[in-house]
């Protein structure tokens, strides 16, 4: 059955959201993305010494750590404020651990800021890092018949890629997208990517070598598909008056988080969820869970669409950017890709989309890259962003979701 789509630019929003009070983003810092072999306690290390550094505050001065978790580095990754503030070296300061698979890194953010603005700390550290293993993602070891996850491997063989294949195949099958305008999203990405220090495939590709790779899940080669990567990103955030007691006076702001669970009906299937809510049951055939998450973060930072100067969205593959032009409301339903040929979400265009080059030049580094993304939001609204500047950048937009329904945006302001 066909999706009847809406036509609304604007994101839903699943629940009414009030003004939120901004925080300050001191400092960022980031470990640059690869295949490095090391324990990724260095990688979320080296990423805080730099932030700390960025913002000029001490570690000492630090009073909450907010990390990020990866679950597939035993219980140092479950646990990863605690081993991250035990490297640095335990002050006696707050912690909190999180994991929402993709949505980690937003999730600690948005734990960080609920710490300061309830007066609880002055000042946080947001933290966290992967080291991947070799290959696509896959479920860890054991015989887990009751995780969701496990079986969509076991039961349905649906690797990442095929998901993404299957998004792909969507879009053709709704708007007639074809696989060369999901290598024009490689292309514009990676054109991006050239100048970034951090990201981890630096070289521009053509239309040509996308074509030439392997087809790994069709209609999507291998160019098209994110890798997974070694990596860390991290933030120091603080009140306003925190902000001020440092000389600061006009900081990059996190003004808006949306961290929001599905509703029903959710009529699009998630994976690792291999159904979706019945359409015929519930009468409802326009509500998909990635059209709500950006919604709730609008609402917080009272900013629309038509606000924002650059994005940083979730390309795990090259069609799934075209998804996230749509549900973040840049346009209609089914215009993603005319927006994407007009030039508008390239560099110099009227809303550049992924200007760090996005997942298809880092990869994965699970709990990291939302955090990632907020970094080069900052950077840009710094004009620290080098041959990549988007100019007089003042709002930016970071999105992607996690596994089992995590939402995870995160909207800074100038």
């Amino acid at each position: 059955m066909p999706e009847t789509v809406p036509t609304t630019t604007m994101p839903t929003t699943t629940a009414s959201a009030t003004r939120v009070e901004d925080i300050a983003i001191l400092g960022v810092g980031m470990h640059p993305w690869g295949k490095w072999g090391r324990s990724f306690v260095e990688y979320g290390v080296k990423a805080a010494r730099d932030a700390l550094g960025d913002a000029d505050v001490a570690w000492d001065e630090i009073q909450f750590v907010s990390g990020a978790n990866t679950i597939r580095c035993g219980y140092p990754g479950y646990v990863s404020a605690s081993t991250f503030a035990n490297a640095l070296g335990f002050t006696g300061c707050q912690l909190a651990s999180s994991y929402a698979a993709c949505a980690s890194g937003a999730t600690a953010l948005s734990i960080a800021r609920a710490q300061i603005l309830a007066g609880v700390c002055d000042v946080a550290l947001v933290v966290g890092a992967d080291t991947t293993p070799k290959g696509f993602l896959a479920p860890n070891v054991g015989d887990r018949p009751d995780d969701t996850d496990w079986l969509r491997f076991r039961l349905l063989g649906a690797t990442n890629p095929a998901y993404f294949a299957l998004y792909a195949r969507r879009r053709m099958e709704l708007f007639g997208d074809t696989p060369e305008d999901f290598a024009q999203v490689k292309v514009k990405n990676s054109r991006h990517a050239v100048t970034n220090p951090n990201a981890r495939y630096t070289k521009e590709y053509h239309p040509e070598d996308i074509e030439n790779s392997p087809m790994v899940a069709d209609p999507l080669r291998l160019l098209e598909i994110c890798a997974t990567s070694d990596g860390g990103a991290a933030l120091v955030v603080s009140s306003l008056e925190y902000a001020r007691s440092k000389g600061v006076q006009s900081p990059v702001r996190v003004s808006g988080i949306s961290t929001v669970s599905p509703t029903y009906p959710n009529t699009v299937i998630e994976l690792p969820y291999m159904a979706s809510d019945s359409w015929a049951e519930v009468g409802s055939t326009d509500e998909s869970f990635k059209a709500t998450i950006a919604g709730r973060a609008y609402e917080e930072a009272a900013v629309g669409p038509d606000d924002l100067d650059c994005a940083e969205v979730y390309d795990l593959s090259s069609a799934y950017e075209l998804d996230w032009y749509e549900y973040i409301g840049l346009c209609e339903r089914g215009d993603a890709t005319k927006l994407l040929h007009s030039g508008d979400t390239s560099l110099g265009g009227r809303i550049p989309v992924n200007p760090s080059g996005g997942l298809g030049a880092f990869g994965e580094a699970v709990p990291a890259q939302a955090i990632a993304q907020v970094c080069e939001l900052t950077w840009q609204l710094r004009g620290e962003a080098g041959e990549r500047q988007v100019p007089d950048a003042k709002v930016g937009l970071s999105i992607n979701h996690g596994m089992y329904g995590h939402g995870s945006s995160v909207i800074v302001t100038r």
